[in-house]
């Protein structure tokens, strides 16, 4: 299925692919489904605890659910009821529970509700209310999830809209591009020529910078009369859902406003994360593992992906889905809680540039602690299983690992297995295109597994559990901690080591000879615990920066040169492979390009001469050319995310000045978007002290991008001892006077 559209008053239309085109397939006697069961202490017991008791077996609806069924018929968006067996967790076995058919998608959310105000407050639990529209068909009916490529490839259409212009309307349609080419110089010609290339084209999928333009479009063909304008296969065209504002893992992020139109597919890049990471072939990749269509999985997150991933796995073996997360946390002992309520293994870094370091890394730490160890979030304190009959006892915190296998692992084992197979084909094959399409898969499926672990323990997922968070966590501070172990009795120094990763370099005072070959004992490791410990690469020197109003090292700020890569003929532009870099300025988003630059020519000049004082003369150098304005301007932009209404803020910073600006331009920015500006003038007030990236800009602040180069030099040189005061004292050279001078 390409994709599927919802009828008014009822039934689905289905968008197939087909050798030529596509051809469609209504489905009018399909009824969206919810189900009614238990209340949540029927399904725990009255007090959880280490050992959880479901309700006793009942073979027909209880009370209340009779009650319920008999005033619910009466509803007018329901279409019938039934009873079915099914089971409400993970933890309980299938019984007796109330099956709601109605007429329309809409009716569902409607229906939950009126069902949780009957009776009692949580009298009762709903289920399969909140899945995405598409989705639910596909996994209700059993329709494959995506479009048959056998067949053909997809055909795509670009079409491409500055996104500063949207809040011009109408007006700004001339702006719009259609695979990179201006096509109109008036909306009434922009209209009619979009619509004559996709009805000769005939996109499968049609990608926009932002969504958007279907809107400007469609009230463009209505202020024009252009009745026969249409981006779908069919005339009309929806609102899926509007803008939103959302914040998760403490971030403000913004969700587009969604839209819909017939028969093809809608990509959004400035709302989607899958395609950006792995193109169509990525998309494609996930949507036949996790069953969501193409145009649901390229606006959906990490989580909601693998969600789909477990609710199919779920619906296999007969679970429903929870419309709220409503598990108990059980109770544990105040030594237990502080033992679970920690992070993965960190070991504090050795500020300073070391040479001849080596880093090894665990191969899909989390995913293989999940599968190895049999961590789901029904066999984590199982209740089935003690100390003596459990599979394992988790170290630090003694939770019992149910002996039955659990479903996660299942889930993730062919992800894991998949992944490390696309990447084997990688190195193995000579055609370009081919490698493209396996990093697309490869990359699409690395974030599901990087962030699996971590949504176990997210209050919005289906079936996570603080206590299977709790327990990857647990098991991994072991392995590396046994790695450690291993590593310095075979004659290794451990320099730093984070999660999964260990650097280590020859230690001091043993022999060549009683020192132990890495990759010998990472076998050791990897057969002991069952997860494979990698030699990921050689490097030259690594340099380990220290916190910035602190001499303790920070934990994910260094950069090294790897061995035998040779650094690019002009690394401002890039280190390629050579250089290894995490945390500093030229890999954070609200870099000026021109710092970014800087700051890569550093790390090059270091590697090649060893020498700070010839960095620095390099920055000297630079700065010079930025003093001079020499520098071009798009080399400046700073980029920054809006965290909250410009009305909000309190701090006239140089974002709130450029929010203000971009309000006065008819533009206004929501929290969780971004924000683009130049600064050019950092000392005066308001929104003169920037101007927005795609205005005209006479000039800039050179000082405060100094100040940027010179933060920018202090990440690359801390290593090395300096200070900012340092650095400045070397760029204005002068010599600070010492105490000891005047005695």
């Amino acid at each position: 299925m390409l994709t599927a559209d919802y009828l008014d008053g009822g039934g689905i239309r289905e968008w197939h692919v087909t050798d030529d085109g596509v051809t469609t397939a209504t489905n009018r006697e399909y009824q969206p489904t919810l189900y009614l069961g238990d209340c949540v202490s029927d399904l725990y017991g009255q007090s959880g605890g280490r050992t959880p008791t479901g309700s006793s077996d009942r073979t027909t609806l209880t009370e209340d659910l009779e009650d319920l069924r008999e005033w619910l018929a009466t509803h007018e968006a329901v279409a019938s009821t039934a009873v079915e067996d099914w089971r409400q967790s993970w933890r309980t076995e299938e019984r007796p529970l109330l099956r709601i058919d109605v007429h329309t998608i809409d009716a569902v959310s409607s229906v939950a509700n009126r069902a949780q105000q009957f009776g009692d407050p949580d009298a009762v639990t709903c289920y399969n209310v909140d899945l995405s529209r598409q989705f639910r068909y596909a996994l209700e009916t059993g329709t494959p999830a995506g479009p048959d490529t056998s067949r053909r490839e997809l055909r795509t259409l670009h079409l491409g809209f500055p996104a500063h212009e949207i809040g011009h309307g109408v007006d700004a349609l001339p702006q719009l591009q259609v695979e990179g080419e201006r096509v109109g110089s008036h909306p009434r010609a922009v209209v009619e020529a979009v619509g004559a290339l996709v009805d000769e084209q005939d996109p499968d999928v049609l990608v926009m910078d932002t969504a958007e333009v279907v809107s400007v479009l469609f009230e463009a063909a209505d202020t024009y009369g252009l009745d026969e304008f249409t981006l779908g296969r069919k005339p009309g065209w929806e609102t899926l859902a509007g803008a939103s504002t959302y914040q998760t893992y403490g971030r403000i992020s913004h969700s587009p406003a969604r839209y819909n139109v017939p028969g093809r597919v809608l990509i959004d890049r400035s709302n989607t994360f899958f395609w950006s990471q792995g193109g169509l072939a990525g998309c494609l990749d996930l949507v036949e593992r996790a069953g969501l269509p193409l145009q649901e999985l390229s606006w959906a997150s990490i989580g909601r992906v693998l969600t789909a991933m477990q609710i199919r796995a779920a619906r296999s073996q007969g679970v429903l889905v929870p419309w709220r997360p409503w598990r108990p946390e059980f109770v544990k002992r105040m030594s237990t809680l502080d033992a679970a309520d920690r992070g993965g293994a960190t070991l504090a870094p050795e500020v300073g540039v070391h040479e001849d370091v080596h880093e090894l890394d665990f191969s899909s730490m989390y995913p293989n602690i999940i599968r190895e160890y049999n961590v789901s979030p029904e066999t984590v304190r199982c209740g089935c299983c003690d100390e003596e009959t459990a599979r394992d006892v988790v170290p630090e915190l003694g939770y019992a690992i149910c002996k039955n296998e659990g479903y996660l692992g299942d889930i993730l084992g062919p992800l894991i297995d998949d992944r490390d197979a696309m990447k084997a084909a990688m190195e193995r094959t000579d055609d370009l295109d081919e490698r493209v399409r396996l990093e697309n898969r490869s990359s699409a499926i690395k974030w599901i597994l990087v962030s699996c672990f971590g949504y176990q323990g997210h209050a919005n997922a289906k079936y996570g559990r603080i206590e299977c968070h709790e327990t990857i966590n647990a098991y991994a501070r072991e392995i590396v901690l046994d790695a450690k172990d291993a590593l310095e009795a075979g004659g290794w120094r451990v320099l730093h080591g984070i999660v999964d990763s260990i650097w280590v370099t020859p230690a001091e005072g043993v022999s060549e000879t009683d020192r132990r070959p890495l990759e010998e004992i990472a076998a050791e490791v990897s057969a002991k615990v069952d997860i494979e410990l990698e030699y990921e690469a050689a490097f030259d020197w690594v340099a380990f920066c220290p916190l910035r109003e602190s001499n303790a090292g920070a934990l994910t700020k260094y950069f090294g040169k790897r061995r035998g890569e040779a650094l690019p003929s002009n690394p401002a532009n890039g280190l390629g492979d050579a250089v290894k870099v995490r945390g500093i300025e030229c890999r954070q988003h609200d870099t000026p390009p021109f710092v970014a630059q800087v700051q890569r020519e550093l790390i090059a000049t270091f590697d090649r001469t060893r020498d700070p004082e010839v960095a620095l003369d390099v920055l000297a150098a630079r700065l010079d050319k930025l003093a001079d304005g020499d520098v071009a301007v798009d080399l400046l932009t700073v980029q920054q995310q809006v965290s909250k209404h410009v009305e909000e803020y309190t701090q006239e910073t140089l974002t709130v000045c450029a929010l203000q600006r971009a309000k006065r331009h008819g533009t206004p920015l929501s929290p969780g978007q971004r924000i683009e500006y130049v600064v050019v003038d950092a000392d005066r007030r308001g929104t003169e002290r920037v101007r927005l990236d795609h205005e005209h800009v006479d000039d800039y602040d050179a000082d405060w991008y100094r100040e940027q180069c010179i933060r920018a030099a202090l990440g690359i040189l801390s290593p090395m001892g300096y200070r900012e005061l340092g650095i400045k004292d070397y760029l204005t050279r002068t010599t600070t006077a010492s105490i000891q001078s005047y005695s």
